[in-house]
């Protein structure tokens, strides 16, 4: 009884220990980011400037990208649109590194390493702060057009001076109330975007850090050799799967989401052992570059080499340098460029991921709480204006339910407001408290598509019955706004329910039995996801899993991507591949199958003699009754073909004896 009691108390003491542990954060080095030099800030501009993009291959031409705010229209400054060569160059860095040594990332920064660069990265994105205080003297700098914002921001402390970090702007009033310092990063995505910075933070930081934790939770884990069964007629091999980097991965990536589309690439092929060179949009690129500055800073900081992780900017023809220079490709964007990408690729064959968008149904059964699902769809919908690849834009609800449905999220999006940033950040302050609901358009003149979309529907019965309003926005931003908006009496036949929209547009039909939902739902040349509702969880998973699609979420929106486990990606023209989860981890690496003996040097394999060159007479016999002995439908079969085995492989070892001693 004693053992058992001392044995009690240690396990104790160690679970105490461990609970200790946890409570004590990890020493992780401090980032420093100078972003002050990033990009022409265009600070010649007068502020009342209001930039207006050109329309076809102006920008192209020029060399250069063209930055402005969506929201106010001001111009940002450029950025290089790099060549075809500065592309090769860009990339051969890592491809030498790759082709002399099989794990480059991991031999340059160790494991121990990577923890550490996963670990600040998290801490700077996502760390909280309890008060407002004094300064300590690193710094973060921040060009705004016309003004040089120096924050004395620790990126490991929990105190900042807002006052210090913001002065000359109205934004100090509003900041003050901000739980995370995280915001720096939320604003520069809201303003490169035009979304709010309510979706900047739901969508970008959050996913990110999930992902991070994720990473050093399991990433290890996963990457490790996976012992598998060696079957039969191999008992006595030992068979296993290891994963070994890639070399050079290359990321295009869209616009909707940039502060995560550059950190979801760069960590999975970074902590896989890779290197990384991220074609950033051109619409999105101001923000891109101040990203990449906290990746280099977090590279510095561990002791990494500074072109482990390469950001690069331009248009079409640099994207399509990048894919010829890689080992694999992962792209997210349109199924037309995806294509391009693909065509290009199968060129040298090089492996591609992609990520091309969706038409998500979103299907609400009559046995739901139609006040708890509305709010979820309206979310669903308007998320970053409906800039999300898997977002709602079907949406399907039951006849029964149909009418008060509508009535819920008419009401709903009437009191939406969509609001010019120009207002927030000049009169209001940045839209924190919840008051303001969307922001604009990334794309410009993406409005005239969804216009032509809702028009299409409109001339084939469709119609419109509610409409958020647009606030005070300015009659220079109109172009880049779209108000949300709610219609009815959709039909299949309409580009509406064919045509990825990717803008704020609610199009709700009705179904009657669960056999026609699910026809409906796979009636689309899309398959990213799906989301389906009901009061009868077994009656929801039993609609998801008929529809054609890689993700799908249960009484939720959006939750499977917040699940950083598990797998993202699509069938159909949502493309292939998967990224997040093991297998995107995985997908990262070359997956290689290795066999050895199990019981070395003991036994080994051994060819026997009537399979040994030359044959033997009886050598098909002799494999026939070995595979009958492995495989055969019974034990007795299996017993007999051993046997004759056994004695054709006496016989053929004493034939062969018999001239050996003749030739001696």
């Amino acid at each position: 009884m004693g053992f058992w009691w001392s044995l009690l108390v240690l396990a104790l003491a160690f679970a105490i220990c461990k609970f200790l542990l946890i409570l004590i954060p990890p020493k992780v080095p401090s980032i420093d980011v100078d972003a002050s030099d990033v990009l022409d800030d265009g600070s010649e501009t007068p502020d009342d400037y209001i930039y207006v993009p050109p329309r076809g291959t102006t920008q192209q031409s020029s060399g250069k990208v063209q930055c402005y705010e969506p929201a106010t229209m001001k111009y940002l400054g450029f950025v290089p649109s790099l060549t075809p060569d500065e592309v090769w160059l860009e990339s051969q860095s890592w491809v030498e590194v790759s082709r002399v040594d099989s794990n480059p990332a991991k031999t340059q920064c160790n494991d121990k390493a990577l923890f550490m660069l996963l670990q600040s990265l998290r801490d700077l994105i996502g760390v909280s702060f309890h008060e407002l205080g004094s300064c300590n003297a690193d710094s973060l700098s921040i060009f705004v057009p016309g003004r040089l914002l120096t924050c004395n921001l620790s990126l490991c402390s929990p105190s900042l001076s807002a006052e210090t970090c913001l002065s000359g702007l109205s934004y100090y009033p509003y900041l003050t109330s901000v739980p995370r310092e995280s915001m720096y990063f939320i604003l520069i995505s809201s303003r490169d975007t035009g979304k709010t910075m309510v979706d900047a933070s739901f969508g970008e930081i959050m996913t990110t850090c999930e992902k991070i934790n994720w990473l050093l939770a399991e990433g290890e884990k996963c990457l490790k050799p996976e012992y598998r069964s060696s079957g039969r007629a191999m008992f006595h091999k030992r068979a296993r799967v290891e994963f070994h980097p890639l070399g050079v991965i290359g990321a295009i990536v869209s616009w909707n989401y940039p502060f995560h589309n550059i950190f979801n690439p760069m960590l999975a092929a970074v902590f896989s052992g890779n290197g990384i060179v991220i074609k950033v949009s051109e619409h999105a690129s101001w923000s891109g570059c101040f990203y990449f500055r906290i990746i280099q800073s977090a590279l510095a900081a561990i002791g990494a080499p500074e072109d482990l992780v390469e950001v690069i900017t331009g248009f079409g023809e640099t994207g399509e340098a990048l894919v010829s220079s890689v080992d694999k490709v992962i792209f997210v964007g349109s199924p037309g460029i995806g294509k391009m990408i693909m065509s290009n690729a199968a060129e040298t064959l090089i492996p591609v991921t992609l990520e091309l968008g969706g038409k998500d149904a979103f299907i609400v059964c009559e046995d739901v709480d139609v006040d708890h699902v509305a709010q979820i769809a309206v979310r669903a919908v308007l998320q970053s204006s409906g800039q999300n690849c898997a977002g709602a834009e079907r949406l399907y609800v039951h006849r029964n339910i149909y009418a008060s449905f509508v009535s819920k999220v008419t009401k709903i999006i009437k009191s939406v407001t969509a609001i010019s940033l120009s207002y927030l950040c000049y009169s209001h302050g940045p839209p924190l408290s919840g008051k303001y609901d969307m922001g604009a358009l990334c794309m410009h003149a993406h409005s005239e598509k969804l216009e032509g979309l809702i028009n299409d529907a409109l001339d084939k019965g469709a119609e419109i019955i509610a409409r958020g309003s647009f606030g005070h926005i300015g009659e220079g931003a109109v172009d880049q706004y779209f108000p949300p908006t709610v219609i009815v009496n959709v039909n299949h036949s309409m580009r509406l329910m064919q045509e990825e929209a990717f803008g704020p547009i609610m199009p709700i039909m009705k179904f009657s039995i669960d056999e026609e939902v699910v026809r409906l739902a796979n009636d689309s040349k899309y398959g990213l996801g799906c989301a389906v509702f009901s009061g009868s969880q077994s009656r929801a998973r039993e609609i998801a899993s008929q529809i054609h699609c890689g993700i799908a979420a249960i009484n939720d929106f959006g939750a499977t991507y917040m699940c950083q486990s598990l797998p993202f990606g699509g069938v159909k023209h949502s493309g292939f591949g998967r990224f997040g989860g093991i297998e995107g981890l995985r997908a990262c690496c070359l997956v290689k199958a290795v066999v050895e003996d199990r019981w070395w040097p003991f036994i080994k394999t051994v060819i026997p003699k009537p399979l040994q060159y030359p044959v033997a007479e009886n050598g098909f016999e002799f494999q026939e009754s070995l595979v009958e002995a492995l495989f055969g439908l019974s034990v007795w079969d299996r017993l007999q073909a051993l046997v004759n085995g056994l004695k054709m492989l006496n016989e053929q070892n004493t034939t062969s004896g018999s001239r050996k001693n003749k030739d001696d």
